[in-house]
């Protein structure tokens, strides 16, 4: 890291966790630790694993999951949108042809 680290405690599962970040990610650090703590005490709830280190597990994986599938989403809708920009582009060509063909 560059620059001078902040320290930051976050809960998860009711301990506390001293990390270091940069500073102005403080408010990010925080948010994520929370989502974290959310996410781990909702599989805690289900009953079917045990164990601190199990339950981070399974978040990470679930995390991980939905981490991936928004990339292929965005990758999807990134090659739609390059798409519809080379018809667009093609389309404006095509008058601007036209229109040179007019003034001639």
């Amino acid at each position: 890291m560059s620059g001078a680290a902040k320290t930051v405690t976050v809960t998860i599962l009711d301990k506390e966790y001293r990390v270091a970040c940069q500073p102005g990610e403080e408010e990010a650090v925080i948010a994520s630790a929370l989502h974290l703590d959310e996410r781990m005490r909702e599989i805690r709830q289900t009953g079917k694993i045990i164990g601190t280190e199990r339950i981070a597990v399974m978040a990470a994986l679930n995390m991980a999951h939905d981490l991936l599938t928004l990339e292929q989403e965005q990758r999807l809708l990134d090659s739609g949108l390059e798409k519809r920009l080379r018809q667009l582009q093609e389309q404006v060509e095509v008058a601007l042809n036209q229109f040179n063909q007019l003034e001639l």
